[in-house]
């Protein structure tokens, strides 16, 4: 088992590139492996672990803290369990120690069969997974949570496509508040997005928004035929980063 920490191969990033790792959780069975994740987690984490009421939640956890673990790692010399994270007021992890590292940033979302991990050097990242076969209401909740140029551009497509679209506009929302931080603080409702085929995704904002929409890259694709995946990434002025995204499976090269 090749691991990666001091010992391991460091990969180089610089400010015009957002890596994305994923792990195919269900994949992950080795009961060896899985006990090399446990020990991995601090005791806080383990607490945490055994929250969850089904096996499958208290899988999905361990295969998280492992895969965030393991990734910081490939960018610092740190072994995977020396990392320490806290939340902000809203929620979202960041790194609390080693010190004296690289501004690492990163974000994690999860879905039934698929985890994913984005990291950039100094920059507000944010990423969101869905199983676009999950059951339960879509189109039917788009006036409730969407703004009301994505309700009525929803609206406008032919029934068929509508599914498709909410999961657009659901996922690319979700990666933009988890970039910003402040969770579900943020108007859903004072921001659109605008997906058009062969154009670059664009976000308009409410004045009360103070954003500014030219300062965001968003990218969006399937990794598998039920998987779909939105990046949000605060570039600013400089040009759209390049995006690598990479199947990983946590402490194995």
């Amino acid at each position: 088992m090749n691991t990666y920490g001091n010992s391991g191969p460091v990969l180089p990033l610089n400010r015009g590139e957002a890596h994305l790792w994923y792990t195919l959780p269900e994949s992950l069975t080795d009961p060896q492996l899985l006990h090399s994740y446990q020990a991995l987690m601090t005791p806080e984490e383990r607490v945490r672990q055994q929250r969850f009421h089904f096996e499958k939640g208290r899988h999905e956890y361990l295969v998280t803290r492992a895969l965030v673990r393991t990734v910081l790692s490939r960018y610092a010399g740190v072994d995977p369990h020396e990392w320490r994270f806290v939340s902000n007021a809203y929620g979202r992890p960041e790194i609390a120690s080693p010190p004296h590292l690289p501004p690492l940033r990163f974000n994690l979302s999860h879905t039934e069969g698929l985890i994913v991990c984005i990291v950039a050097l100094d920059r507000e990242v944010g990423v969101d997974v869905e199983n676009l076969e999950r059951p339960g209401e879509t189109v039917e909740i788009a006036d409730q949570f969407f703004s009301p140029t994505e309700a009525r551009a929803l609206r406008a497509l032919p029934l068929e496509a509508q599914r498709q679209r909410f999961f657009d506009y659901w996922t690319l929302k979700e990666s933009y508040i988890k970039a910003r931080g402040m969770g579900v603080s943020l108007p859903l409702d004072q921001f659109s997005f605008h997906v058009e085929t062969g154009c670059p995704i664009r976000i308009s904002f409410d004045p009360r928004m103070k954003d500014d929409p030219y300062s965001w890259q968003f990218d969006q694709f399937q990794i598998t035929c039920q998987h779909l995946i939105s990046v949000a990434i605060r570039r600013g002025v400089d040009p759209d980063l390049t995006l690598t995204v990479t199947h990983i499976v946590p402490l194995l090269s």
